[in-house]
């Protein structure tokens, strides 16, 4: 089966290149470090297609050097997420890799399944129902980001969302295809703050949200390129910072924090990555089960309500 997967639904290496993509901006050294991570991801997605035993493919994971571990944790989610949708007998395997060694990773994990769910027809409250209440709206983010990386043109100049969305998934939605846009833009402070002017205004909080968890988890620019994106981000500066808070926490839950990551929370959030991540631990107390918005938007809410409080504070 994973023989087979891989035949119909294998990522070319070529797919992944800025060349390839199209994209835009962006020096030579932002442009080897998207590429980077591409391979690093499409490198594990092939690597679980054709082995899914976690006893096996586990280590092999971990041996990816650190900063780049999450995409590769990324892309052999993506890979058992396929297989599980191909194999109705036992549909399994990430159950089991979050249970075990995926479970540090588990937004990475949820976002890849985002990324089978873009590829592959069907509803996707069907794919949502089953997990996590809070967490799966990061299978709609990753949803997003997978639309923007491989079909920018598409969306940017006809800026539609998916038929196959309604109701909050439009915003999760957004959410992932901003993070997308620091890919497209190719980590271009001056060009990224213009793409996200092109798109209604009710649509651009999410959008630099997404570009803050991105900024902050893939990295790809100094500080002093970050201190004027967050300058651009204007009025959305709460929503960048909650984006990056997020990343602070997906890479402090996997113990693969890097100094990129501490100047870009420091720039976002005016805390450490540290202290980012416990904002959004504390952030998730009491959220209620149930009402108008999702657990999943109050806790954002929160995040960015105790952003704007330090922004404040710190003036």
């Amino acid at each position: 089966m994973g023989a087979i997967a891989k035949l119909l639904f294998g990522i070319s290496p070529a797919e992944t290149t800025v060349a390839r993509r199209g994209f835009r901006g962006g020096d030579s050294a932002a442009c080897e470090h998207i590429e980077r991570i591409g391979r690093t991801f499409a490198d594990a997605y092939h690597a679980a297609l054709e082995d899914d035993c976690l006893e096996r493919l586990a280590p092999r994971l971990d041996r990816v050097e650190r900063e780049f571990r999450g995409f590769a944790y990324e892309g052999a989610a993506m890979g058992l997420a396929l297989l599980d949708r191909l194999t109705p007998w036992r549909r399994d395997r990430v159950r089991n890799f979050l249970s075990g060694a995926g479970e540090p990773h588990t937004y990475m994990v949820h976002v890849a399944i985002g990324w089978v769910a873009a590829r592959l027809p069907g509803k996707i409250e069907r794919v949502l129902k089953p997990l996590d209440p809070l967490l799966r709206w990061l299978v709609v983010d990753g949803y997003g980001f997978h639309e923007g990386f491989f079909h920018w043109p598409r969306y940017i100049n006809g800026q539609f969302i998916p038929r196959r969305l309604r109701g909050y998934a439009c915003r999760a939605f957004d959410q992932g295809f901003g993070r997308s846009l620091w890919f497209v833009d190719g980590a271009d402070v001056t060009l990224i703050p213009r793409t996200i002017a092109g798109f209604a205004v009710e649509r651009q909080g999410d959008l630099w949200s997404g570009i803050g968890l991105a900024s902050t988890y893939a990295g790809g620019a100094d500080g002093v390129a970050l201190k004027a994106l967050r300058e651009s981000a204007g009025a959305y500066q709460p929503q960048l910072a909650q984006g990056a808070a997020f990343a602070a926490k997906a890479r402090e839950r996997a113990g693969n924090l890097t100094a990129g990551t501490q100047v870009a929370a420091r720039i976002f959030c005016g805390v450490s990555a540290e202290e980012a991540a416990y904002i959004t631990d504390a952030a998730l107390e009491n959220l209620p089960a149930s009402g108008p918005q999702p657990a999943y938007e109050i806790w954002r809410w929160r995040i960015q309500e105790k952003m704007n409080r330090i922004r404040e504070l710190q003036k």
